[in-house]
């Protein structure tokens, strides 16, 4: 009667091998070569879903932390801002509302021009859509009040450009380029001392500038781009609220625009990026899972005679097939769990073994002038996870079947007279 466990067969094929023979010796190594190729894949599919994951919260938080959901303007002067903002604030699917003034603009120090994004806000309501005031010392927003010398905020990384520092002194250039008419007169020109450089490690740090509301009026000429900034309470339902909002509103000549409009392709980039990376590395855990397949037919190969002694002692079927299958169950079970850890240590660690690399090297990988944030963001999700470690290993389960079924179906007969 057959007495040993099928699992406890397939343990010791998996472990030691006869000494002094080589091709026991191959089928070890390479049995070790799927383990390594499964755990690698499984541990850098976690690490880049934790990533693409850290990107999408970094849009979510921080880029649109600072830009509105959606904004609402209207080009005539006689719109009244502070009560149109308490109207939208209260309505049930936005969250908060500040007024707002925008002007495309021109800085200049010396020699060097950047374009740039003037925002004209209020203090006391800008809070309420944005998280600016993180990335911004108390004294910022009274000495920008400043009305003998109007202060500027400036992203960081214009005033790298044009190489001023907190204190220091710009000019504001407003092209006056009337529409209607087609005429071009002077520009609209204003000095500005920096108040404060903020530096929010994303491509806003490029291209924001804050001033006061009245400044930005002046800038404007008193000519459009003036709205109201609103925070929805679901993000990604904003161009629809934002929609009715327009419609509900009494008078015409109400426009507006939402993140998705601005920063859309940008969302969009993030989860195509997301998914076709995923998509890809789950190639590599396929294909190191397959590599099972190798393995496994190697060790059938390799030991027909066992095979055939234990057919003989009254093996059935079954117990040979999952004999097998338990042998390819433990390459996956370990590599999977062994790059799961490795993956999870991995994203907990990245961002910060970047940050030590550009220090050691003296570059900077990522910049916010040509990515979306100027360091890499990881988020670690435990639901993805438990998904690559069971999908690694179903893998490695699934492709033990088919050596599994040839060794279950080796003739004792035919196995021994070869020997």
């Amino acid at each position: 009667m057959f007495k040993p466990l099928p699992a406890f067969i397939g343990l010791r094929y998996a472990g030691a091998q006869r000494r002094n023979d080589d091709s026991a010796g191959l089928v070890s190594f390479i049995s070790g070569l799927s383990m390594i190729g499964l755990i690698l894949g499984v541990a850098l599919m976690i690490v880049v879903m934790s990533v693409m994951n850290g990107f999408d919260r970094e849009l979510r938080e921080r880029i649109l932390g600072i830009m509105p959901h959606a904004t609402i303007y209207n080009a005539s002067a006689e719109v009244d801002w502070p009560a149109l903002r308490d109207q939208l604030a209260a309505d049930a699917q936005v969250q908060s509302a500040a007024e707002v003034w925008q002007v495309n603009a021109l800085a200049r120090r010396g020699a060097e021009v950047t374009p740039l994004l003037v925002q004209g806000v209020n203090p006391e309501t800008i809070v309420n859509v944005s998280n600016i005031s993180d990335f911004l010392s108390p004294g910022a927003f009274p000495a920008m009040l400043n009305e003998s010398e109007p202060g500027v905020v400036l992203g960081r990384g214009i005033a790298e450009k044009l190489g001023v520092e907190q204190g220091d002194y710009l000019s504001l250039i407003v092209p006056n380029n009337d529409a209607a008419s087609g005429s071009r007169r002077a520009a609209r020109v204003a000095g500005f001392q920096v108040s404060e450089i903020f530096h929010s490690g994303t491509a806003l740090d490029q291209s924001l500038a804050l001033v006061s509301w009245g400044q930005a009026q002046e800038l404007a000429g008193n000519r459009g781009g003036a709205g109201i900034q609103l925070r929805m309470t679901e993000m990604l339902e904003a161009n629809w609220i934002m929609r009715r909002l327009l419609k509900e509103l009494p008078r015409d000549g109400y426009y507006g625009t939402d993140w998705s409009r601005t920063h859309g392709n940008l969302y969009q980039a993030i989860q195509m990026s997301r998914n076709l990376v995923s998509l890809l590395v789950l190639l590599i855990i396929a294909i190191a899972a397959f590599n099972v397949v190798s393995t496994l037919v190697m060790v059938v190969i390799d030991k027909h005679t066992d095979i055939a002694i234990l057919r003989t002692m009254g093996a059935s079927t079954r117990q040979i097939l999952l004999t097998f299958v338990s042998q390819g169950a433990l390459v996956g079970l370990v590599g999977a769990l062994v790059g799961g850890a490795l993956g999870v240590l991995g994203a907990l660690t990245v961002t910060d073994l970047v940050v030590g690399l550009e220090s050691v090297f003296g570059v900077q990988f990522l910049k916010s002038d040509v990515y979306p944030v100027d360091y890499l963001p990881s988020e670690l999700s435990w639901p993805d996870v438990a998904l690559v470690v069971g999908a690694g290993f179903l893998l490695s389960l699934l492709a033990t079947l088919y050596p599994a079924l040839q060794a279950s179906r080796v003739q004792p007969a035919a196995a021994l007279r070869n020997e």
